[in-house]
């Protein structure tokens, strides 16, 4: 269904500061996301380290 309301405000572009400090709390929030996972997953968490540190190992520049 169409939206039939005018739009008030324009649509503005994203300016680069606003795009990066949006990204930066987006960033902040996965980050504490992931930090509540692994308190809450301490198994799964350790696995998931040994996991990226083979991965680490393995790879070749």
């Amino acid at each position: 269904m169409p939206d039939n309301q005018p739009s008030t405000e324009e649509e503005e572009p994203e300016t680069t500061a606003q795009r990066r400090a949006r990204r930066a709390q987006f960033l902040r929030e996965l980050n504490e996301a992931r930090e509540l996972r692994d308190r809450v997953q301490p198994r799964r968490a350790r696995a998931a380290r040994m996991r990226q540190q083979m991965r680490m190992r393995t790879f070749r520049w």
